[in-house]
């Protein structure tokens, strides 16, 4: 049986503007029937890394706060913090990082931030999943502790997973530290020392401090290497690699294993927005933006997260690659844009696991919610 995604695209006219045609389009979907009153409501999101400015417009969650409070639940913004060294890898640096990017108590109309994993990323729930993989994974409380969710994802490409959307919002971006460590554990990158030009880069980001420079070039310690794939991401020269054919799988099999366990004490309690914009080629875990690989699409929402995720995947593949990002294959309607990113990842597979263990369904109707537009009647605009 397939599952409904509701999508916007970016269409608006004078009757109806886009914060009004998102606050519809999640009615449709069912806001008003998984909220109720009195929910503490977490609102999971990606506050944006300093520099980066691809993350969603603060104005769009300032609308999606006030759809929540007519339902007269009570939402909070939250994430968890980073692995990585960067401005949000401590819940003071991750709230201030929020707040120079637009996430403040007052643009939020009075919506706290809440960091899910507390001060270091050690406020961490156990939830039992008994999976391949996990017996046991780790998310942060708040999130658990959480009434009701309401997962808001930047649907992007990503360097690992092929594309980041809602599972990975979910599995990655819900984990304490030690969940996102588990995670991570086994994607031990290798340096090309032939290309690596000893900038240090991956050395001087380098949270597990495995990565030294010797002769002026890097050197890895894999008995140190917590595999959080950070160095891939800093190296200027693309020196530092992995084993994706047998890495990748395994990597996306844990993130959405941690996906059930945060899921798992939010049935028909959970409802998933992927905003389809400012598609880059990387995570805005980055502390800069990229050109997009495609025009903005507009926003789907789903309570199948499985489903969202496809179609989102569907609805960028069906563009027309932009003249100056870094693809440079896969550029007509019908290609796939991430496997033109990333060659060497099955983006896929983290839909087909998450279809076997029960988190959704790949197959899905998409129905579109149409702009308002004026009719005319005895000369009058109505």
């Amino acid at each position: 049986m397939s599952a409904d995604v509701f999508f916007m695209d970016l269409t608006t006219t004078s009757r109806e503007n886009f914060p009004e045609k998102l606050t519809r389009l999640l009615e449709t979907a069912g806001i008003k029937q998984i909220l109720t009153k009195n929910d503490l409501t977490a609102i999971k999101i990606h506050f944006g890394e300093q520099g980066n400015t691809n993350f969603i417009r603060p104005v769009y969650i300032r609308q999606l706060i006030q759809t929540i409070r007519r339902t007269e639940a009570t939402p909070f913004l939250t994430d968890a913090n980073t692995l990585y060294v960067g401005s949000r890898s401590d819940a003071i640096s991750h709230i201030k990082t929020a707040v120079e990017n637009g996430f403040s108590y007052s643009s939020m109309d009075g919506a706290p931030i809440i960091i899910a994993d507390g001060l270091f990323g050690k406020n961490e729930t156990k939830i039992q999943v008994d999976l391949k993989h996990f017996s046991n994974v780790y998310i942060g409380s708040e999130i658990v502790n959480a009434n009701a969710l309401v997962s808001v994802a930047h649907f992007k490409g990503h360097e690992l997973a092929g594309f980041g959307g809602t599972l990975k919002n979910l599995g990655m971006g819900c984990a304490s530290r030690r969940g996102k460590l588990a995670q991570h554990s086994g994607v031990a990158p290798r340096i090309r020392r032939k290309t690596c030009l000893g900038c240090a880069q991956c050395a001087d980001h380098c949270p597990g401090k495995a990565i030294l420079l010797k002769e002026n070039k890097a050197y890895m310690d894999k008995d140190l290497c917590i595999g959080c794939a950070e160095c891939i991401v800093r190296c200027p020269t693309g020196s530092i690699n992995i084993n994706w054919n047998s890495t990748v799988p395994v990597f996306l099999e844990k993130m959405i294993e941690h996906t059930q366990g945060v899921l798992k004490n939010k049935t028909n309690k959970a409802l998933f927005i992927n905003f389809i914009t400012d598609i880059t080629p990387k995570c805005d875990c980055l502390p800069y933006s990229e050109s997009p690989i495609v025009n903005d699409i507009g926003v789907a929402v789903s309570n199948d997260p499985v489903a969202l995720d496809q179609a989102s995947a569907d609805l960028v593949n069906s563009k027309k690659a932009l003249p100056d990002s870094i693809l440079k294959t896969n550029l007509n309607p019908g290609e796939d844009k991430f496997k033109g990113l990333y060659p060497s990842v099955d983006w896929g597979h983290q839909l087909h696991y998450a279809e076997k263990i029960g988190l959704g369904t790949r197959e899905y109707t998409l129905k579109k919610i149409e702009s308002l537009t004026y009719k005319k009647s005895s000369g009058h605009c109505i």
